[in-house]
Formats: structure tokens, sequence, C-alpha cells
């Protein structure tokens, strides 16, 4: 997965200043947030509530319209539409991508609502750090979003988390370089001569969150459909092990390049790139390195062993959830919700450029007009399988990882293709299967 960024708990206060502290330190696990329902809040007298709320630093930096972030003002909306209660909110910083290891040293010291990557979701429910949903907080995530969004915050059979953007990547191109038709199939980008000192293609390839891509595409599966453990992986087939050797080979095409560091927005910036794999994150930069070359589609084909499939990445979700310790978790559910909805969704895209996943909002012209976001929808409908959500993913990373990074440095060969894929499968199952 992406490199994470340092997470910083620098908590601000809004509207009072005071000493950092939970929304409760009660010892409940989320059983009662099972039945929280934002909207079974009385309106009777007004109650004083105390909530912090953790996000990233980009919903907290000053930016055109949001002197103080779109994260407060978000905050500060749910606030004046809500009289029943007088909240009182304190932020903290931390990255989706750090709530996992930042939640769980100190659950009753953590946020009462933060942001996380959906794949975290199995950590965070095993350190009892998050509530489980019901009522119409669910039926409302089942009636805004498509099935890939709900199913990437199920969990145990139990929802955790609201989603408010999808999480995967996808494949950029330089328009000057391969037309519409030629992105479909990585086999036609290969064999095209773009030039002396021209990559056709580059892919991080020693990222063990993207190597999945070959051998979905050969075929394989990965915990059956992602939700059944005892399935197992079969990538050790001999579809998976063709799949290795394809990838061998690719590493040695001069063609080819793993990206390193950025290194492929520096090549598309100097004209010496057709086509790089990566995800939103990287949209601004690529946009301002291609100009008006810059284009975006759902990844392409490929051919293994004589067999044409469709390359495949990892999609999940970025959701907003709530502690269990909280003590005021009809307040916190209502929050979430809020945060996660149609309205503030519109902030993110306008302010950000975040890919919303409200049925509605997404089927809106100004969305469905940006070529990243087009490419994101592209790829989750037709190029992408949910990342399981499993305890066992847990073992995942390491060995395929370290595959791709043997394939790079060489170490595997076409000789030792299937002796290496049956060790990294092992290094798979090794989590008590």
């Amino acid at each position: 997965m992406r490199a994470k960024k340092l997470c910083a708990l620098l908590l601000t206060t809004a509207m009072v200043t005071s000493v950092f502290t939970g929304c409760g330190k009660t010892s409940s696990t989320g059983d009662k947030a099972s039945s929280a329902d934002a909207g079974s809040s009385a309106k009777t007298e007004t109650k004083d509530v105390k909530l912090t709320v953790w996000g990233p630093q980009e919903d907290q930096a000053k930016m055109k319209g949001y002197k103080d972030g779109i994260l407060k003002a978000m905050c500060d909306s749910f606030n004046e539409e809500h009289p029943e209660w007088n909240i009182t909110f304190e932020y903290g910083v931390c990255s989706e991508g750090d709530a996992k290891d930042v939640v769980t040293k100190d659950v009753d010291a953590a946020a009462d609502v933060y942001m996380y990557a959906n794949d975290q979701i199995p950590t965070l429910v095993e350190a009892g750090a998050l509530s489980k949903l019901g009522g119409t907080t669910v039926d409302e995530i089942n009636e805004n979003n498509e099935k890939a969004m709900i199913d990437s915050v199920i969990y145990d059979g139990s929802v955790y988390g609201i989603p408010y953007t999808s999480n995967t990547w996808f494949m950029y191109y330089d328009k000057s370089k391969f037309s519409e038709d030629e992105v479909k199939s990585l086999d036609k980008m290969m064999s095209k001569d773009l030039g002396n000192g021209v990559t056709n293609f580059a892919f991080p390839l020693d990222n063990s969150w993207y190597i999945e891509a070959f051998y979905y595409a050969a075929g394989g599966t990965l915990f059956g459909d992602g939700t059944d453990a005892s399935a197992g992986c079969d990538w050790d087939s001999d579809a998976g092990v063709a799949a290795t050797k394809y990838m061998v080979n690719l590493a040695k095409n001069k063609k080819f390049s793993c990206e390193k560091d950025g290194s492929s927005i520096a090549k598309f910036k100097d004209g010496k790139l057709g086509a790089y794999c990566s995800g939103s994150w990287d949209a601004k930069a690529i946009k301002e390195a291609l100009g008006k070359n810059f284009a975006a589609v759902q990844l392409p084909t490929v051919t293994i062993n004589g067999q044409e499939g469709q390359m495949k990445s990892f999609a999940g979700s970025k959701a907003i959830g709530v502690n269990p310790k909280c003590e005021n978790q009809d307040v916190a559910v209502a929050l979430a919700r809020y945060l996660a909805g149609e309205e503030c969704q519109k902030i993110r895209f306008e302010s950000r450029g975040i890919a919303p996943i409200n049925k509605t909002l997404a089927a809106d012209s100004a969305v469905t007009k940006d070529i990243v976001i087009k490419a994101q929808a592209n790829e989750i409908a037709n190029a992408a399988v949910v990342q399981p959500l499993l305890s066992e993913m847990g073992s995942y990373w390491t060995p395929a990882e370290t595959m791709g990074k043997e394939i790079v440095q060489g170490d595997v060969t076409e000789a030792n293709a299937e002796k290496k894929t049956k060790e990294m499968v092992k290094g798979i199952l090794s989590n008590g299967l």
C-alpha cells in the first residue's frame, strides 16, 4: 500500500480550550451502537456534548472558502443543524492510512469520530475501537452506495463505518503516445515503439497493493470471493505460475520501469513515459506534468499463457467510524453520518477533488465529466476486486511484496518461478491456514 504519512496528533480546540480527553471512558465494546440511530434523538432540552474528531491534515488546512479547513466547517454546520445538542469540538490530525496504528495505541484516549482506510477494519474491531452500526444508519448506507462500497465496510457480517469515497488505483497515460483503443490492452501498449529513451509502461511491481493485478488477470483467486478464508489462495496454480513468469519478462523489458519515489511523474513531464498506474492522490501532479495530453482509464487487459484476462486492482473505501468508548453514541453516529453524507462529499469533491460515492452525487454532470473520477469509477465497476476484509490478509502483504521485489531484482526467473510462487502462497496462507 501507499507509503503512510506520519500522523501528527496536534489537537486544536473549536469553541473552547480544554485538555484533550475522549468522549467517555466507558467499557462499551460497541454493542449499544449496533442500534444507534441518528434520527432517534428527541428534540427536547439542549444537551451539552464534547466530541473529538480526527481527520487528515488536508481537511484541516486553509483553502479557498475555508480559512480553518473543511473539517471544522462541516462540523460547525452539523452543530447548527442540531439545536438539541450544544457540541464542543476538538480536532486532531490523523491520516486515514495511520488510523489503525494510532487509534489502537490507546483506544480510551482516541477520537470519538475518526476516518480510516477500510482495510483497517479487522484490526480496529479486534482492538475494540469501532462501533458496530445498525438501524437507519445501515439503511442509509445501503440506499446511497453501490454494492462494492457497502461491502467495503462489512466485517464478520456487521457494518463498521460509513464510506465516503472509494480507494483504488487505475492507469494514467499520455494521449499523445497511446490511443483510446491501445490503452485497453497492455500487450498493444508494450508492442508499440515510442522512440529511444521512452518507457511504455511504469508500474510499482514491488508493491503488494499492486502485484495482485497480474494474478487476478490469470484467473487466480484470493480467499475465494474475498470473504472465505478457508478458500485460501490459488496463485500457485499453473496459471498463477504463468503470471509470475509474465512479470519476470515484463521486468526485463526495456520498455518497462518499476515506479520508484515519483520517478514516473518526472518521466511524464519530460515526455519519456507512456502510461503509469497509480491512484487519485497523484492526479494533480500528473495533470500538471502532462497538460493537454493528460488522460486516465481503467486497467488494461493482459495476455498470460495465451489467455487474455482483465488486470484487477484492490478496491476499498475511506470511511468514518465511531469509537465504542464514546459516551454519546447517538451524537457521534449522527456526526459520522453527516460527515460521510452527500453534503460533505460534495464539499470534498469541490474543494479537494475527492471522488464522491453517493449515488445521486456520483451521477451529477460536474462529477461524471471529471477524467480521474470517471476512471476510478470505471475501475471499481469493471476492473477491481474488493480487497478481502479478513484478518488473514495480515499475512498477505509481506510475501507478495517480497515476490515483487525479487522479480525486480532479478532473483525470480522463469526457471525458479514455480518454486518462488509456491513459497509466496505458503507465506500468504501462514496465518492459520
